[in-house]
């Protein structure tokens, strides 16, 4: 088996689905189908163009559904995060969010989140002996011992060493810094115990005097006019500017970021901050932070996914959550936190509440799993991970203007509980024959008929990265690199072909040449 040090090229082993297993999604159990890969490594570039042909990872195995055969067609979605507006769904998530922090109000009948995504090992359930087998020969379970040991300090120390990683964790800053850009962990001071209450009545409005909205009303009436002219003998008022910004247009609606970071009161109840924490290789702030991160990811898998005590072990959580195969990149070009693998840590009053496991890649921010604290399910955390998700997005497109996706995995229409992803507009579905984006509006009528499209509308259209030649397919082969047209010679092994070709079709004539397709 090929050796786990990182090189600057992607190696990879690949696994042809051999038969169906039990599908995380309609329980069918035998009913979902994938081909995938081992990866050893991978660049960001590699993995960004294996994605936009219908790939997705899961720790450091990488797979691809067979989408005419498996019984929930799984079709990649990407959100246009430039173009995107909240709805009225997720200003309302939003809001709540806002109130809880601000007044400590909790609206436990009106919880608003998305379904849950199945367990990640749910999804390549069928390759769970692979991933077991494959694993041990890298870095997992160095991580998991690790972890291990931390655990095992834990229960000696009690409490006392969770008080002292909690200190000094608030920050000051502003709104760039807010969304998390980078390490060391940016703050997000959203302006400490819970106050009791009835909870927040999401029917009526935000909590503002309607004395205040109409002072306001006036001041900005009074503006208008005196920009128009003064020959109605009125005038703007003078003074300090007022104290809050004016009231926006009805045709220019708030930008989701003004709607995220809205001004809360000096003395508010909770203090909200998000932490982005490079998870491989590991930073420094993910190591002191990955026990705490594995007791809010276990609470999860219990209470979310009725998991027994024993289920949501080490070394699961580092192999679907912490083990990544993306080389971290640092480009003068790139974003300022580098690209690769990162954990999004939501603190709450000085602990973790919620993670976001995300890649960021050259073109997109792509969504790997969340995962929280149930005690907060209150927060509505799915959707309001993935709002502040599309604007750490359009933070990034700042420094790095190529990078302005946001991929949310796959979207199952087949499945009415899984269709939650397409409420976040505009997006695109990838069609699973030519590996072109299309609008999500325009693929729906078609899925409502059959499960399973081809949604690029024209007859003639054909994959422009399909594998013309695969004798150039590269191949790692004790030690050495070489064409997979020199390679076949030496070997000539029918079966092995077979697999070599179907491979090189799936990933497409661009990764086949720089990915090397280890061989034994």
């Amino acid at each position: 088996m090929a050796s786990c040090t990182a090189l600057s090229s992607s190696i990879v082993e690949y696994f042809q689905g051999d038969g169906f297993y039990r599908c995380g999604y309609c329980k069918n159990e035998s009913g979902s189908r994938s081909n995938g890969m081992w990866a050893h490594s991978m660049t960001v570039q590699d993995y960004q163009d294996l994605i936009d042909r219908g790939w997705r990872r899961s720790g450091k195995y990488v797979y691809k559904p067979v989408m005419n055969e498996t019984c929930c067609p799984q079709y990649t979605i990407r959100c246009r995060p430039l173009q995107f507006q909240p709805s009225k769904s997720h200003k309302k998530v939003l809001k709540k969010m806002l109130k809880f922090l601000a007044k400590g109000e909790i609206s436990r009948g009106n919880c608003e989140d998305e379904p849950m995504e199945p367990p990640m090992e749910d999804a390549v359930a069928g390759d769970a002996a692979l991933i077991n087998k494959l694993d041990i020969q890298c870095d997992l379970k160095k991580l998991g011992d690790n972890l291990k040991d931390s655990l095992e300090r834990e229960e000696k120390k009690g409490k006392s060493a969770k008080k002292e990683e909690s200190s000094g964790l608030i920050q000051s800053q502003d709104k760039r810094a807010k969304l998390g850009s980078g390490e060391p962990a940016h703050s997000v001071a959203v302006p400490v115990a819970p106050k009791p209450g009835k909870g927040a009545d999401l029917s009526k409005p935000p909590c503002r005097k309607a004395k205040e909205i109409r002072k306001e009303r006036k001041r900005l009436k009074l503006m208008q006019q005196n920009a128009a002219g003064e020959h109605a003998g009125l005038q703007a008022p003078r003074g300090p500017p007022p104290s809050f910004p004016p009231k926006a247009k009805s045709n220019q609606p708030k930008a989701l970021e003004d709607l995220i970071f809205e001004s809360l009161p000096e003395d508010a109840s909770h203090k909200l901050e998000v932490r982005l924490v490079r998870s491989s290789p590991p930073s420094s702030q993910f190591k002191a932070t990955m026990l705490e991160s594995y007791q809010v990811y276990k609470r999860y898998q219990m209470v979310i996914h009725n998991q027994p005590p024993d289920k949501p072990t080490i070394s699961q959580f580092t192999r679907f959550l912490c083990s990544s195969p993306l080389e971290a990149e640092n480009p003068p070009n790139g974003p300022d936190c580098g690209y690769g693998s990162f954990h999004q840590q939501y603190w709450l009053d000085g602990k973790i509440i919620a993670v976001g496991v995300i890649d960021i890649l050259p073109y997109c921010v792509s969504s790997v799993y969340l995962y929280y604290d149930p005690d907060y399910s209150f927060l509505s955390l799915g959707v309001y991970s993935a709002l502040r998700e599309i604007a750490f997005t359009k933070q990034l497109h700042e420094k790095t203007p190529q990078l302005s996706y946001y991929y949310m995995g796959f979207y199952i229409h087949s499945c009415p509980k899984m269709r939650y992803k397409g409420h976040y507009r505009p997006s695109d579905l990838l069609c699973p024959e030519t590996y072109v984006w299309v609008p999500i509006e325009q693929c729906l009528p078609a899925l409502e008929s059959s499960k399973y499209c081809r949604f690029n509308q024209d007859p003639g259209a054909v994959d422009e990265g399909r594998s013309t030649e695969p004798d150039r397919v590269q191949v790692f082969y004790r030690r050495a690199v070489l064409p997979y047209g020199v390679y076949r010679k030496q070997r000539r092994d029918a079966g092995e072909e077979a697999d070599v070709l179907q491979y090189a079709s799936l990933v497409g004539q661009a990764c086949s040449e720089r990915m090397l397709l280890f061989r034994s």
